[in-house]
């Protein structure tokens, strides 16, 4: 079976192409509507009454947006990051969401048991040898005709061009991409369709940048004097009197079991 995909733009009316008619792809450079992701899931996926697992949850921001929604039976939030576990297990005003810690590569959970599973810009972290692994788990736990949101950050844009000269991801989100090819053209999961879109990050000022995005718990920067130095020239050539403001490029693989 031939990867095929399927692409949305959200401001023309949704206009989509039909599964057989375009070859999965990394990117699409002409679809440049910003979308709220939140918003975009909620309008894709059956979340009413399910039973949600989340891969790569982090400080559990959307597991949080997602579950005020009410719309959601219970989320079962995973975190491989054993610091930022800890923190979500203080947690305590979410009753419908379950903390747990783990890897996609190995889901603490029993085959079919859940309705949906997501994954936000968490595949190209697991390590390359793991991600077929990964894809393989994400089946096994869905349930049959069970969906999988997939959400990678495309290799462009200005912010890229910022966080690439102190953790290029390219090669990483290329083996992420070619891991869902993989088990696509395998069978064990089928493409719904493609999404590409981009979200909007704002930073105040370069500190803000600093907080979220170097000195995070789940990856270990340690950036030597001149290449921070450098870091902060290129994020204050973006800087304006009311902050920086990015375009982020996102691309959205949404799979389905079989049956």
């Amino acid at each position: 079976m031939n990867c095929y995909g399927q692409q949305l733009n959200w401001v023309k009316n949704f206009e989509q192409q039909t599964p057989e008619s375009v070859a999965m792809k990394i990117a699409d450079p002409n679809q440049t509507a910003q979308v709220n992701e939140i918003k975009l899931m909620l309008a894709e996926l059956p979340f009413d009454g399910a039973r949600v697992l989340e891969l790569g949850c982090g400080k559990a921001e959307k597991t949080r947006l997602l579950a005020e929604t009410g719309r959601l039976k219970e989320i079962v939030a995973l975190e491989v990051d054993d610091i930022q576990h800890q923190r979500n297990l203080q947690v305590s005003d979410l009753p419908q969401v379950r903390f747990s810690h783990g890897g996609a590569e190995a889901i603490p959970a029993t085959d079919n048991s859940f309705d949906i599973v997501l994954m936000f810009k968490s595949l190209h972290h697991v390590p390359v040898a793991h991600m077929d692994q990964a894809l393989s788990e994400i089946a096994r736990v869905l349930k049959p005709g069970g969906l999988a949101w997939i959400s990678e950050p495309v290799f462009a844009g200005d912010l890229n061009e910022v966080f690439r000269l102190f953790h290029d991801e390219k090669m990483v989100r290329e083996a992420a991409f070619a891991a869902i090819c993989k088990a696509v053209d395998a069978g064990s999961l089928s493409l719904e369709k493609q999404l590409f879109f981009n979200t909007r990050s704002f930073f105040e000022n370069f500190d803000q940048f600093d907080q979220r995005m170097i000195q995070v718990t789940h990856s270990n920067h340690q950036l030597a004097p001149a290449l921070y130095q450098q870091v902060k020239e290129k994020f204050e050539s973006y800087l304006t009197p009311e902050g920086a403001t990015f375009f982020n490029p996102q691309r959205v693989d949404m799979l389905r079991k079989a049956g």
